[in-house]
């Protein structure tokens, strides 16, 4: 039966997909049987059904739907930057099935009340899986701990105050403490304060040349350490936020041979950009923790390669185009990523030969979804029909029309990428096709 892509079926196979899951990449055409949003089954070859409609894959890879634990989607208090229902349009697009928004909105999601808001946003969207972390401390302002236990009661799957480091040492101890009574997680958001002053990009070679305050790479590492090292005493699982720095993969390298819970993440433009990116003063290259220099960027990918660095996430952080037209030191921290992060990965790791699909895709799927225990990341018979296909050797150039987030502000707009995300689909339904 013929497929229809306007009207998609409560059952139908797709075909002549070559499977990537297990951080495997399959060699043969395979093929998903999907029934009433769920995987019925899958394999190698392609069942003769004549009863329910095939969509022809044409090739392509078909992957789980990518996971992504760190985004920031501003609403409530800045929907003009986002919105929840503009911030899954912008995941679908990139592929994602499934992310984890950050707390740092206005007001917080500190409360019990704000956690349910940010999932009912969600569901009124419906095209992709909102997971909410609450803030470890009362109005992100590092001095109380919040009421853990109804946040987790009202879907928190974690808690940090990213966008803002914990500075208070004791009180990172309890929270790493209590989240572990509770068997969730606490994500770092590795800076010293007292380090980073002013800085607004990387300290180093361009910063002087540029006259802009710096941000050393001890900023993050001192920070980086302390966390480990509480988290030993502790036993509490530590999520390292966008780790950036040669330091810190030591760091957590070191961690994890001692046997410390902790797990770590890096961004598409710390994989592939550095600092030199903010040589004509482009606020597009202006993030938090900064871009590095290139050793970092051999340390990141290396980490990850090795699995010190558990998987790829990309920080989406929105921001207007009149923020951001101000001058270097004045405009807001953070680059928007969900659109762009297949493609960026896949053309700096995979074509360069520095990491093959299968662990990519794994990278960002089963990988990223274990660091909050999400129901989410993997392909398997009776699970969700959560996934994606994929052409990784398709080349475009990025345009603001490629992107469905509310804002421009991405340091790839007029680069030249390798891979693209042709159609994503939730609980078996569509929710983005390229072109479409």
């Amino acid at each position: 039966m013929e497929f229809n892509w306007n009207r998609i079926p409560a059952e139908y196979l797709v075909t002549n997909v070559k499977l990537c899951r297990g951080g495997k990449l399959s060699k043969r055409a395979g093929f998903l049987h999907i029934k009433k949003g769920r995987v019925e089954g899958l394999g190698v070859g392609a069942p003769t059904r004549e009863d329910i409609p095939v969509l022809d894959g044409q090739g392509q890879v078909c992957a789980p739907g990518f996971v992504d634990v760190h985004v920031h989607f501003r609403e409530p208090g800045q929907e003009e930057k986002e919105t929840v229902a503009t911030g899954v349009k912008a995941a679908a697009c990139g592929g994602f099935t499934s992310v984890v928004t950050m707390p740092n909105t206005s007001p917080p999601v500190d409360t019990a009340a704000m956690v349910r808001y940010i999932i009912d946003r969600a569901a009124e969207a419906d095209l992709c899986r909102v997971f909410p972390t609450g803030a470890i401390s009362r109005g992100l302002q590092g001095e109380a701990l919040t009421e853990f236990g109804d946040l987790i009661r009202a879907g928190a799957v974690g808690f940090t105050d990213d966008g803002k480091p914990v500075m208070h040492g004791k009180l990172m101890n309890y929270a790493l403490q209590y989240a572990r009574r509770l068997g969730v997680t606490v994500t770092s958001h590795a800076e010293d304060c007292t380090l980073s002053g002013s800085g607004v990009m990387h300290a180093g070679y361009w910063s002087t040349k540029l006259g802009l305050a710096g941000i050393p790479r001890t900023a993050e590492d001192s920070m980086v350490y302390r966390d480990c090292e509480l988290a030993k005493a502790t036993g509490g699982h530590l999520h390292v936020a966008h780790v950036s720095t040669r330091g810190a993969v030591e760091i957590i390298r070191r961690a994890k041979e001692e046997g410390v819970n902790v797990t770590a993440e890096v961004t598409p433009h710390h994989l592939s950009l550095d600092h030199s990116r903010c040589g004509d003063f482009s606020t597009h290259a202006k993030m938090n923790p900064p871009l590095r220099e290139e050793t970092d960027i051999e340390a990141v990918t290396q980490g990850l390669v090795d699995g010190v660095l558990d998987c790829v996430a990309t920080d989406h952080a929105p921001h207007t185009s009149m923020e951001k037209e101000l001058m270097f030191d004045q405009a807001p921290f953070g680059v928007v990523g969900l659109e762009t992060s297949f493609a960026v990965c896949n053309t700096f790791l995979v074509r360069e030969g520095k990491l093959d699909l299968g662990a990519l895709v794994a990278r960002m799927t089963e990988n990223a979804a274990d660091i909050y225990h999400l129901p989410a990341g993997r392909l398997e018979e009776g699970g969700e029909a959560d996934f994606v296909l994929l052409d990784p050797d398709e080349t475009w150039r990025v345009g603001p029309d490629h992107l469905r987030t509310k804002s421009r502000n991405s340091p790839y707009l007029g680069a030249t990428l390798t891979g693209r995300v042709k159609a994503t689909f939730l609980r078996g339904r569509l929710t983005w096709r390229d072109g479409d």
